[in-house]
């Protein structure tokens, strides 16, 4: 095929590639084009009050990730798409979150990396794209590169972005993956998708730490999934009772937001969980070897964590969970640990414990007797 700049023959390319994404796999497919000014504003504003916290990388690369044709020349389009990761019910993530004594972990992580296997459909779209066309330069990107995919997406037509600022599909909800085709080929660009999140608070008043603070503005520093998977150090100790049992990532927002009602669930098994991590206790995860978390996260998002980052935040969640010998003893065996970082968690989950009253004679014992060396 040899495209003409007739508009018409564009329109019929552009059709052609959001039904090849189907047939990938893909649960949505737009166009957008590259005028991305208004987002480079927020962005620039969100980064002067500092607002990214440690996320240094939002920064580092100037207008690269609000201009396309900067990150990757050429660039006229982007394919948008989306991915469905939904694992199961909402009751039963619920359920989990309200369990004290169970380990939170953020639905979109339960199951593996989705980075290669979003990559992997894009990359047969874009090399299809590239048979039928004969011509036509591309780059493929999931979170791999500095891209705006949500205002991308937004202007693809696949969704708006909702007050907790994540992007909400009429017809999906917000349970998915983006990632993006940058081409130079002028296809025929989607309508953005409008804003229907009308008066709704919900997710803004749900949030544990007020991190959303105010409407379609989030403050990372405060955010769940920022202090227990981006911050690298110690977890600010005005946020560690309200992270509750949640030791990766948090889906508060997404599980009150009316939209999701539509939500389906995925088709993807490479989604579903993996070493039972959507119904573990906290006490199950903490005693893990660091050859156990190596091993049980192989091919999860999780494993970017690192093992020590994974018993901080198990720690503050067991000093939230209800006083038992069980968790006591556990923490104490933790005390001498040689991060510093894990001993002063520990610290202060032992000290939420001390202060509840709830010390039995047994952990008494525990806190008496000679500590156990780095688990």
């Amino acid at each position: 095929m040899n495209p003409t700049d007739d508009n018409l023959e564009w329109l019929s390319l552009t059709m052609r590639i959001k039904q090849w994404g189907t047939e990938l796999g893909l649960d949505g497919v737009g166009i957008a084009d590259t005028n991305l000014k208004a987002a480079e504003v927020r962005l620039d504003q969100w980064l002067r009050e500092g607002n990214h916290g440690e996320m240094g990388y939002m920064a580092r690369h100037g207008s690269k990730r609000s201009r396309p044709d900067e990150l990757h020349p050429g660039t006229l389009r982007v394919i948008s798409a989306r991915l469905d990761y939904l694992p199961e019910p909402l009751s039963l993530s619920l359920a989990v979150q309200q369990d004290a004594q169970q380990a939170f972990i953020s639905r979109y992580s339960l199951g593996r990396d989705y980075h290669k296997v979003l990559r992997k459909r894009l990359q047969k779209l874009a090399e299809r794209v590239q048979r039928e066309t004969g011509t036509g330069d591309y780059r493929v990107y999931v979170d791999s590169a500095p891209v705006l995919e949500k205002p991308l997406a937004q202007k693809a037509g696949l969704g708006w972005i909702g007050k907790h600022t994540n992007l909400i599909a009429r017809e999906a909800g917000s349970w998915f993956f983006l990632g993006e085709i940058y081409t130079d080929l002028p296809l025929i660009p989607d309508p953005p998708a409008q804003d229907h999140c009308g008066r709704c608070h919900a997710c803004i008043d749900v949030c544990p730490t007020r991190a959303i603070i105010a409407p379609y503005q989030l403050d990372a520093r405060r955010c769940i999934s920022y202090l227990t998977i981006e911050l690298q150090g110690a977890i600010p100790e005005r946020f560690r009772q309200a992270i509750g049992n949640r030791i990766y990532g948090c889906d508060d927002c997404q599980q009150v937001c009316p939209w999701n009602r539509f939500a389906r669930l995925t088709r993807e098994t490479d989604f579903l969980p993996r070493h039972s991590l959507d119904n573990q206790t906290l006490i199950q995860l903490f005693i893990w070897s660091e050859a156990e978390f190596l091993k049980r996260t192989e091919g999860s998002a999780i494993r970017r964590l690192g093992y020590e980052r994974w018993l901080r935040n198990l720690a503050v969640a067991l000093g939230n969970a209800q006083t038992t010998s069980l968790i006591i003893e556990a923490l104490v065996n933790y005390r001498q640990h040689s991060s510093p970082l894990v001993r002063e968690h520990v610290g202060w989950a032992l000290k939420q414990h001390s202060a509840k009253g709830a010390w039995d004679q047994h952990a008494k014992q525990c806190a008496q007797s000679p500590p156990h060396q780095d688990p």
